[in-house]
């Protein structure tokens, strides 16, 4: 299976943290969970941390920018409102190999 789909757009998606991290450590286990719940389902390619630790970055692939959206508004520092974020889609020109075997 494609990480990339054809047919699909990538969207990047950047977490900005919005308080202070001490308010963000305790929702740091369901957000990991609401991660992978969408790493299973194909969505979500790649994610992490910022550095400096100032919010983190979502590679995900989605039908659409509205379906991202209602997607990411289950993510427990959206719905904490710990974090702003801008989402950008761009269809994939080029990509390694294996991101596309």
């Amino acid at each position: 299976m494609s990480l990339i789909r054809e047919e699909q757009n990538l969207f990047v998606v950047d977490l900005h943290y919005i308080v202070p991290l001490e308010d963000i450590e305790p929702f740091i286990d369901p957000h990991l969970a609401f991660l992978d719940e969408h790493y299973a389902s194909g969505c979500f390619i790649v994610s992490g941390a910022k550095v400096p630790r100032t919010g983190g970055v979502i590679i995900a692939t989605a039908e659409s920018l509205t379906a991202l959206e209602r997607l990411l508004e289950a993510d427990p520092f959206r719905k904490e409102k710990l974090a702003e974020y801008t989402i950008t889609e761009f269809r994939p020109g080029r990509a390694a190999p294996q991101l596309k075997e």
